[in-house]
């Protein structure tokens, strides 16, 4: 059982964009949080038996003799579930990892009732002065580690978990919420920039730290 402050934070690498066109995954990696710091590493590539296209080859340096050789998905997706356990996720551009997530656990028979958080949701109400919000340039722009080559699952997950920390203490810090948890996190994200200074009032920030809408 993950501690109850735990938060999965997950990358796919994929064959192309979206699971409804026959995409399946290539490699998975999730590092796990608690209390703000990693505790745990899941990595692994994975054998759907789909091709890779030449272009996504080129931007992961994923090929199809590494999958070939890989697990099959449904045994690396149901070591994934496991290690993930009951702990609410975070992705960046959470949209396309949720569904990924989904789709190759719903292949393996498996549920996947985890909520998630997006960092570029979260970024953008957080830093809107912030000249990206995609992950390597967040990443450099707050002068956090970069922990190995950008589209590769582990690396771009241990990003967005330092990410995450980042997030998580500016939350604290500049906003004075006592305890970001994985619940206000949803809740932030989906709470429009008019509506940003009433939702940090709700969660005891002075009126002088809200951001402007």
């Amino acid at each position: 059982m993950p501690a109850q402050d735990a938060i999965a934070v997950i990358d796919f690498e994929t064959t192309g964009t979206s699971p409804g066109l026959g995409d399946r995954a290539t490699e998975v990696a999730i590092v796990m949080t608690e209390g703000g710091r990693v505790v745990d590493r899941f990595q692994s590539l994975m054998n759907t038996g789909v091709h890779i296209p030449a272009f996504i080859t080129q931007l992961t340096g994923i090929t199809n003799a590494m999958v070939a050789a890989a697990p099959p998905a449904t045994q690396v997706m149901t070591e994934a579930a496991r290690f993930v356990g009951s702990a609410p996720m975070v992705a960046h551009n959470a949209g396309f990892d949720r569904r990924f997530w989904q789709a190759e656990l719903a292949l393996c028979g498996l549920p996947a009732p985890q909520p998630f958080a997006c960092t570029v949701m979260l970024s953008r109400r957080l830093y809107p002065e912030a000249p990206s919000h995609k992950l390597g340039l967040l990443v450099d722009w707050f002068g956090l580690p970069r922990t190995g080559a950008a589209h590769r699952a582990l690396a771009d997950a241990e990003m967005a978990a330092e990410l995450l920390g980042r997030i998580r203490h500016d939350l604290m810090l500049r906003h004075g919420v006592a305890r970001p948890d994985h619940a206000l996190l949803c809740a932030l994200q989906a709470c429009s920039k008019k509506a940003l200074p009433k939702f940090w009032q709700a969660v005891g920030t002075p009126s002088a730290l809200a951001i402007p809408a």
